[in-house]
C-alpha cells in the first residue's frame, strides 16, 4: 500500500468555532447570504453555517425558494434516475450502523456470479433503467480480489436485451490504490463514489470499530487518489445521523474546498444519505444524532446554495413524501426502484435480511417515473456527458453559469422519449406526452432548434440520442 496522507484539510477547530459565530447571525444577513447564492457562486463555509442556525419558519421558506431558483438555472428541470446495483454483502470491515458489517450473524451473505449479475441487469434493463451504480462491501471473492470489481463492470457493459444495455457504470467501492484507480478507469466507469460515513474523527472512531475502514485518513483522501488516477467524476458525502448534522456541513466544505484547491474542480456529486434501520444494528434503528425531516429538507437546500453546479443525490432510503419535496429544492439525481440486496432485482420482491438498509421508497421505476413528470420535471436516463467528455473541470464551466442545461434538458427529452416508447405503462405514457408538450412550449427558441430534431430522430426508432 502506498504511503498514507494525513487529512489535515478537516479542521474541527475552525468547524467548531464557525459554528459558534453563526449563532450570532440576524435575520438581515442571511437574506443577504441568500441574494449571493442566487447569483450562482456558491457560498463559503461561515455562510453555510449561518444558513445552518436558521429556525424562522418564513426565512426557511425563502431558503428554500432561493434553493429551487438556483436548481432551475442550472440544471433545468431534468431529474436524472438511476438504479443502485449490490453485487456482494460480503464485508471485513465492523461498522456499528451497518447491516452488512462483518460479526452480523444475521444477514444472509451472497456475492453474485458474473451469471448473476448479468441476470440483474437484465431486469433492469427491461424496467427501462440506463444507468447503473455499482455497489459491494469489502470483501471480494479470494481468488479474485479487486479483479472482481472489474470483472463485474464488464460485465454489467457487455450484459444487453433486445432493447440495448446499461449506457454507464458508476461505482462505490471501498478505498483503492492509485493503480487500482486506474484500472477502474480503464474499465471505463462513470464517476467513482464513497462516503466518509461521518467527518468527526472521534465518532467516526466510535462507530468504525474493526476493518479497513477503521483508517479514517485513507478513507476521507481516497478520491484524490481516484482523480489523480484520471478519474474526473468523484462522488462523497456523510452519512446523516451519526454526528452533529452542522458539523457534516462544514466538513463537507472544507473537504469540496480542498479538492477545489488541489484539482481545480469539486465533487461531482454530493450524496445526502440518512441513516435507517438496518438488520442487526441498534445504532441504525436509534442514531445518535437523528436528523429530523424538516433538518434534512434544510440541509439539501443550503447545499444546493452552496455548491449550485454540483449534483445532488437522492437514494430511495427517504420515503415518497420526502423524495417528492426533495427534487423541489436541489435534488437532481435519485434512484428508483431501488434494491439494497444482492439479487434483489431478479427475486423482485427483495430480501431484508439480505439488504444493507430498509428502503423507504418502495415504488417500481414506472411509478416514479410517472410522478416525477406529473410534477413537471423530466425524468432522465441521459449518460451523455461521459461519452461526450464533459466531465470534470469541464462539466463545471458549464454547470456554473447555468449553460449545461442546453445539453440535460434536451438529453433529457431525448431519453424520456425513449422511455416512453419502450417501456412506459399507458398511464405513464399519457403523463409523459403531455410533459413533454409543456417542457417544448416553455423552451427558448435555441433549445427548441436543439431538441426538436432530437425528439423526431426517436419517434423514427433511433436510439440513444444526445448532444
Amino acid at each position: 500500500m502506498q504511503k498514507e496522507v494525513k487529512a489535515q484539510f478537516i479542521d474541527s477547530e475552525q468547524i467548531d468555532k464557525t459554528l459558534v459565530q453563526s449563532q450570532a447571525v440576524d435575520n438581515a444577513c442571511v437574506r443577504d447570504i441568500l441574494a449571493k447564492a442566487k447569483e450562482l457562486h456558491g457560498l463559503e463555509m461561515a455562510e453555510v453555517a449561518a444558513l445552518s442556525a436558521v429556525t424562522d419558519p418564513g426565512l426557511i421558506e425563502e431558503m428554500f425558494a432561493a434553493a429551487r431558483q438556483v436548481k432551475q438555472e442550472i440544471y433545468g428541470s431534468r431529474l436524472v434516475l438511476f438504479a443502485p446495483l449490490y453485487v456482494s454483502n460480503r464485508c471485513t470491515n465492523e461498522c456499528t450502523y451497518c447491516a452488512f458489517r462483518a460479526r452480523n450473524q444475521e444477514v444472509t451473505r451472497r456475492t453474485l456470479t458474473q451469471d448473476e449479475i448479468a441476470a440483474e441487469i437484465r431486469v433492469l434493463l427491461e424496467q427501462g433503467h440506463k444507468r447503473v451504480l455499482l455497489v459491494a462491501g469489502e470483501s471480494y471473492p479470494d481468488k479474485e480480489g479487486f479483479n472482481y470489481v472489474l470483472k463485474s463492470v464488464d460485465t454489467i457493459y457487455k450484459t444487453t436485451t433486445g432493447r440495448g444495455g446499461i449506457r454507464r457504470v458508476n461505482v462505490n467501492v471501498a478505498p483503492l490504490t492509485v493503480e487500482q484507480f486506474r484500472e477502474l478507469k480503464a474499465a471505463d466507469i462513470g464517476a467513482y463514489q464513497i462516503f466518509q460515513e461521518t467527518y468527526h474523527r472521534e465518532t467516526y472512531a466510535r462507530v468504525h470499530v474493526a476493518g479497513m475502514k477503521r483508517n479514517y485518513d485513507w478513507r476521507v483522501t481516497a478520491v484524490e487518489r481516484a482523480m489523480e488516477a484520471g478519474i474526473r467524476d468523484v462522488g462523497i458525502g456523510p452519512l446523516f445521523g451519526l454526528a452533529d448534522w452542522r458539523y457534516e456541513l462544514l466538513a463537507l466544505m472544507q473537504h469540496i474546498h480542498h479538492l477545489e484547491l488541489r484539482f481545480g474542480c469539486g465533487p461531482h456529486t454530493i450524496s445526502v444519505p440518512r441513516l435507517e434501520p438496518a438488520v442487526g444494528s441498534e445504532v441504525a434503528s436509534h442514531p445518535p444524532h437523528a436528523v429530523s425531516d424538516a433538518d434534512f429538507l434544510k440541509i439539501i437546500a443550503i447545499l444546493r446554495l452552496a455548491v449550485p453546479s454540483t449534483g445532488l443525490v437522492m437514494s430511495t432510503r427517504e420515503s415518497a413524501e420526502i423524495r417528492r419535496k426533495s427534487y423541489q429544492i436541489g435534488i437532481s439525481q435519485t434512484s428508483a426502484g431501488s434494491r439494497t440486496d444482492p439479487g434483489g432485482y431478479e427475486e423482485v420482491e427483495g430480501d431484508f435480511h439480505s439488504s444493507q438498509f430498509q428502503v423507504g421508497d418502495n415504488r417500481p421505476l414506472d411509478e416514479v417515473v410517472r410522478e416525477v413528470a406529473a410534477m413537471g420535471f423530466i425524468p432522465s436516463f441521459c449518460t451523455a456527458c461521459y461519452r461526450s467528455g464533459r466531465t470534470g473541470k469541464d462539466f463545471m464551466d458549464l454547470a456554473k453559469p447555468g449553460a449545461i442545461k442546453y445539453n440535460c434538458e434536451p438529453n433529457a427529452l431525448s431519453t424520456f422519449r425513449e422511455y416512453l416508447d419502450d417501456y412506459a405503462s399507458p398511464e405513464t405514457r399519457a403523463a409523459g406526452e403531455q410533459l413533454i408538450a409543456e417542457q417544448l412550449a416553455k423552451m427558448d427558441g435555441r433549445q427548441q432548434r436543439i431538441v426538436t430534431p432530437m425528439l423526431a430522430r426517436v419517434n423514427g426508432g433511433q436510439r440513444d440520442v444526445f448532444v
